[in-house]
Formats: C-alpha cells, structure tokens, sequence
C-alpha cells in the first residue's frame, strides 16, 4: 500500500470538492449556504410558534400540510416550466417572493398580531413559492457545471450544503427563540435570502434552448409521465422514495411533543435534536461526495432507508435526550443518504430534454408526499400517541427498504444499458 502523503491528501480533498471549480456553482454555494441557514432557522420556529400557541399535535400537522401540498398540487406542472422557462431569471423570482414571506411572518410576530390562520396562510403561501422553485433549483445545477462528470459531485455537495444549515441553523433557532422569540428566527430568515438573491446576480450563465417549448403544457406533461413510468429503473426509484417519503419523513412535525412532553425541554431541546439530525445528515452528504461513480450507488439507497426506519424506531421508544440524539443522528444519516442518491441516481439516468419533468416528479415523490404524511401523522398521533406512531412509520420503511433490495438484481439489469449508452462504465462490465 503506497504511503498516505500531504499531496494524496490534498488529491483527496480536491476530489472532494471538485465541483466548486465551476464559478457559477461556487456562487450558488456561497450564497445558498447563508438562505439554507434561515430556512432551517424559520422551520424550527414555524413548529415551535404553533405548538406554543396551540399545543395541538394535530395543528402541527396542518402548518406541514400546507406547507407541503402546493408541491404536491403543482410540482409536475412546475417540472413543464422548469423544461421550458429560463431558470437563471425563474430562480431569482422565486427567493424573492420567498423573502417577502418571512418579512411578513416576523411583522406578525414582533407586533404580537400573529394568528394561527395567519401561519397557516403563509405556510401556503411558502409552500406554492417551492413547488416552482425547488424543480428549477435542481435543473438548475446542470446548468452551472459545466464538467457533467463533475455532477454528482455537485448533487452531494449540494446535499452537504443543505444538512451543514440543518445541524447550525436550529441550534442558532433554538436559542433565538429562548432569547427573543419566534420573530428573529423569521426575520433572519426573510435577510439570508439577500445572500442567495445577490450569488445568482453575480453569475454568468450561458443562455441555453429550452427542450420543452413545443406543443401543449399538457401534452409535454404526459410525455414526462410516460417517459418516467415506462422506464423501470426511474420509476422504481420514483415509487420507494414516495413510500419513505409519505412514511418516514413526517417526523419533524412531531418533534415538538418530544421536545416538549417526553424528554421535558424548550425550544433548545429542539433545537438539538434536529441538530443531530444535521449531523447524521452531513455524515451522510460528505460519504456521498467522496464518492467518484454512482455504480453501487443503488445498494446504499437501500440500506438508508431500512437505517431510517430502525432510527425512527428506536427513538420512539427512548426516554433519554442523550440516547434521543443518537438515533435522530442515524435518522438524519439514513434520511439524506436515501435523498440524495435517489437525486443522484435520478439526474444521471435521465435524458436531458426531460430533466425537469422527472425531477419535479422526484420533488413531488419527496416533498410532495411529506404533507399527506404529516397530515396522517398529526390525526394518529392525537388519537394513539406520538411515540407509537413514530414506531409504526419506522417498521413501514423498513418494509419498503426490504422491497427495494430484493428487487435490487432486477434494477441493475435494466440500468445496466443505461449507464453503457452514457459512458458511465463499459459495455462489457456488469453492474451485478
């Protein structure tokens, strides 16, 4: 074995971080690292502020809900735009309007008006902003790096991004709240869109044709739908993630009662549990863009979401906050590892011309079926418990990864020809 030097180090990192070569994409980086921060930061507070002013579970459930549904009304929709429409100026549309949401949400808090249909509205108003920009955000990563063997590196990198603002931006929510109350969070959050608002100003994109512009919206729709269910391995990967999604991915609504009512804290307590889910999360993105091909990629999406379903499991039953912070490490881990290699997956086997159109369907097969879940979890959690349903979930997701990985030999004959036909590895190499 050849000794481990400073320059295989340095190799090693520069791989790691390959995709920030690309100065478009280090610009959106840059500046989405501080917006993911104040999103993170407004999710805490969002649970937070309507658990205090309600302390309905049920409640907890309908602020998700509607902050979820528009993606699940509109994602496929947005997916025809994204196709079509130029994301450079859609993107920087889409942070605006989502900064003037948060404005609004601390103007009502700081001028102790705040009502529960206020949040509620809001959360709406928020949720139909993403199901426009979410799709354009991931087409968009094509388009800023320009080195598609660089791709996957910038999914992972992007997914490291997300879950570093996951582990700061709560324990920043938590002491916030503690301190000032729920508005700071919100008003953070409405100025750390500026960062990202600024970033995409600052880049130079070359104007690109859209692939979706002739015929009907309609029609151009039904031709993704087609063309991702009439492919195996994306439909395949489209239908586990919408049953982990539905299942597995509600459990921050939840959070609070734990916080709160089984493990006895505040808003720190909070804070820390979804810290560590961060943690777990970034564990995971960082395993991820170390990574230099996606062949295997499928067996580890797998194994996540059976780690998920065990995590959640366990936690439910722990009534210790350090053994508490253990298993939403292993949730986090499970959770983002799953995400960001479906993502991956996804993005390498498509065809460009449809890219938006599967990828939205993968938005709505995630964040699309989060409120359905958060809804069923909020009405069984009133009626049997938060710990027991959590459980519940954990078993289902270990079911559906059960599933997956007995049809994992299938999977790989069917994109086999798909990973030869883009270079990814040769015709002749079996991907058994």
């Amino acid at each position: 074995m050849p000794p481990i030097t400073a320059s295989t180090e340095r190799q090693g990192f520069a791989h790691l971080l390959r995709a920030l070569r690309h100065r478009n994409y280090r610009l959106f980086v840059t500046g989405q690292s501080f917006s993911l921060i104040g999103t993170w930061m407004q999710s805490i507070a969002l649970n937070w502020l309507i658990y205090r002013l309600t302390g309905s579970a049920f409640l907890l459930g309908v602020v998700g809900f509607t902050n979820q549904i528009p993606v699940t009304i509109f994602a496929p929709l947005a997916g025809v735009f994204a196709d079509r429409w130029n994301l450079h100026r859609t993107i920087i549309i889409t942070q605006t309007l989502a900064l003037i949401q948060a404005f609004l949400l601390a103007a009502l808090v700081f001028t102790q008006t705040v009502q529960v249909w206020q949040i509620i509205t809001l959360s709406l108003m928020l949720g139909f902003i993403n199901a426009f920009d979410t799709p354009s955000r991931q087409s968009f990563i094509v388009q800023m790096v320009d080195d598609k063997r660089d791709l996957s590196n910038a999914i992972a990198l992007n997914s490291t991004m997300v879950n570093a603002a996951r582990l700061i931006g709560p324990s920043i929510a938590g002491v916030l709240i503690a301190w000032v109350g729920e508005g700071a969070c919100f008003l953070v959050n409405g100025f750390s869109y500026m960062a990202v608002i600024i970033a995409l100003l600052a880049m130079r994109i070359v104007p690109r044709p859209s692939a979706g512009n002739g015929g009907h919206v309609i029609s151009n729709l039904k031709e993704g739908l087609r063309y991702a269910f009439a492919t195996p391995p994306i439909r395949s990967l489209l239908l586990l993630m919408a049953a982990v999604s539905i299942i597995g991915l509600p459990y921050p609504s939840l959070l609070p009662i734990f916080a709160k009512d089984i493990l006895h804290g505040g808003p720190h307590t909070l804070g820390f549990l979804m810290g560590a889910t961060g943690v777990g999360a970034l564990c995971g993105a960082i395993y991820l863009a170390s990574r230099r091909n996606v062949i295997g990629l499928d067996r580890v999406l797998s194994l996540a979401a059976g780690l998920l379903g065990i995590g959640l499991i366990f936690f439910s039953l722990s009534r210790v906050f350090w053994l508490s912070l253990g298993m939403m490490f292993f949730i986090g881990l499970g959770m983002m590892t799953q995400v960001a290699s479906t993502n991956t997956l996804l993005q390498t086997i498509v065809d460009d011309d449809k890219r938006g159109r599967v990828i939205s369907l993968f938005i709505l097969s995630f964040m699309g079926m989060v409120p359905l879940g958060t809804l069923i979890a909020g009405s069984i959690a009133s009626a049997i418990g938060a710990p027991l349903t959590l459980a519940i979930n954990g078993a289902v997701c270990i079911v559906a990864c059960l599933i997956f990985i007995i049809q994992l030999p299938k999977w790989r004959r069917q994109v086999h020809p798909i990973y030869a036909a883009k270079g990814i590895l040769p015709r002749s190499v079996s991907v058994e």
